[in-house]
C-alpha cells in the first residue's frame, strides 16, 4: 500500500521556488532516501510533507488523502512524524520531559510507547532525569527520533540524522534507524552520506537543484557510473 505519493509538487518559501515538478512516494514498510547536492532542496521536500513550506503547486497525499494544505498538527494526527535536521530536542528540558512533548496531542503519555522508546535506545533511559542541552550530539539525535515514535508513527520523516556526528556514532545512528524500519515503521530520509544510506535503504531518489534526476533501488543507484561519478565521489 503506498503511504505517501507526491506528484509534481511545487513548493519553497515566500516567493522563491525551490521544488519544481517533484514526484516522490513511500510504500508501507519501505525505507527510502534522498540525496543530492546542497541546496538541491532535499531538506524543502521534507517540511513540505510537514505543512512547513510555501505551496505552490501539485499534490502530497498521505494514505490517499491530499495534505498539502494541512498544518503539521494536522499532519501529526495522521499518523506522521518528523525528526529536523538541527533545533530538534528541547535543551532545557529533560530526556523523559522531550519524550512526554512527543505525545503532547494526547491527553496523557502511553507508558508502553515510553517504555518502547527506552528498551529501543537504552541510553535514553540511564538519562532520563539529564537535561537534553548537556548531551552528546549523538544522545540529541536519539532523543529527537525517540521523541518522534512516541506517537508510533506508520511514517518517519528524517532530514541528516548524521549530520555532524563522528563516524562511530554515524554507524550507530544508521543502525538505529534499520531497526526502526525493522520494527515496521516507514522511513523517508534525507541524507549527505550518501553511500551509507543508498547502501541501507530500498529505495533512493537523487534531487537536483529542485527537480527529480535518478529514482531506483538503492544498490542500483550505488552502481549506477553517473549517479557515483556526480553524485558520491566516484
Amino acid at each position: 500500500m503506498t503511504l505517501l505519493e507526491i506528484e509534481s509538487l511545487d513548493a519553497g518559501y515566500g516567493d522563491l521556488q525551490v521544488l519544481e515538478d517533484v514526484d516522490m512516494s513511500v510504500e508501507d514498510g519501505e525505507y527510502v532516501t534522498i540525496v543530492g547536492p546542497n541546496g538541491a532542496g532535499k531538506s524543502t521536500v521534507m517540511k513540505s510533507i510537514f505543512g512547513l513550506t510555501n505551496y505552490m503547486g501539485g499534490v502530497v497525499a498521505y494514505r490517499g488523502d491530499e495534505i498539502q494544505d494541512s498544518t503539521p498538527e494536522q499532519v501529526i494526527h495522521r499518523g506522521l512524524g518528523y525528526v529536523p535536521q538541527s533545533d530538534n530536542v528541547f535543551p532545557t528540558l529533560t530526556v523523559q520531559e522531550n519524550l512526554e512533548m512527543g505525545a503532547y496531542i494526547l491527553d496523557e503519555v502511553p507508558e508502553d510507547a515510553l517504555a518502547d522508546v527506552f528498551e529501543r535506545f537504552p541510553i535514553l533511559r540511564e538519562r532520563r532525569d539529564q537535561r537534553a542541552g548537556t548531551m552528546s550530539g549523538g544522545q540529541q539525535q536519539m532523543l529527537a527520533m525517540g521523541r518522534a515514535l512516541m506517537l508510533d508513527p506508520d511514517l518517519l520523516l528524517l532530514d541528516e540524522p548524521s549530520a555532524g556526528l563522528a563516524p562511530d556514532l554515524v554507524v550507530e545512528t544508521f543502525d538505529k534507524v534499520d531497526e526502526i524500519n525493522d520494527g515496521g515503521t516507514a522511513i523517508l530520509m534525507v541524507e549527505q552520506n550518501a553511500k551509507e544510506a543508498l547502501g541501507r535503504c530500498d529505495r533512493g531518489y537523487v534531487l537536483v537543484q529542485g527537480q527529480n534526476r535518478f529514482e531506483d533501488t538503492g544498490d542500483a543507484l550505488l552502481g549506477d557510473d553517473e549517479v557515483r561519478q556526480e553524485f558520491l565521489g566516484g
